[in-house]
């Protein structure tokens, strides 16, 4: 008889842990040491104005001045303008106290 009825063990061998779906190279945070933003303005007075600006946000930051090229400070806007996550308030069971204070539950009063 063939052993594909009798095989109770893996066939195959279970995968090592680096191979499953656990991501192990995660990429670096922007504005740390491993990965600084680079920057670049046209004047010396607006590189004290971004630098004072990555500071307050405590990132670190290659700036250079260069008055030929437009300004580039994408990747600081996009760090200091991160999405917020949007929180909702819960909804109340039907059986709970209303929350207009009627002392009724919910289902009788405003949940109808």
């Amino acid at each position: 008889m063939s052993d594909k009825f009798f095989f109770k063990g893996r066939k195959t061998p279970k995968p090592a842990y680096g191979e499953s779906g656990y991501n192990t190279k995660r990429t670096a945070k922007p504005g740390t040491e491993a990965l600084p933003l680079i920057l670049s303005v046209q004047t010396e007075a607006r590189q004290h104005e971004v630098a004072a600006m990555v500071a307050e946000q405590q990132l670190l930051a290659n700036i250079s001045i260069n008055a030929d090229k437009p300004e580039n400070i994408i990747e600081l806007t996009g760090v200091l303008n991160k999405p917020k996550t949007v929180k909702f308030d819960a909804k109340p069971n039907r059986n709970d106290v209303c929350i207009c204070g009627s002392g009724k539950k919910y289902k009788k009063c405003c949940g109808a």
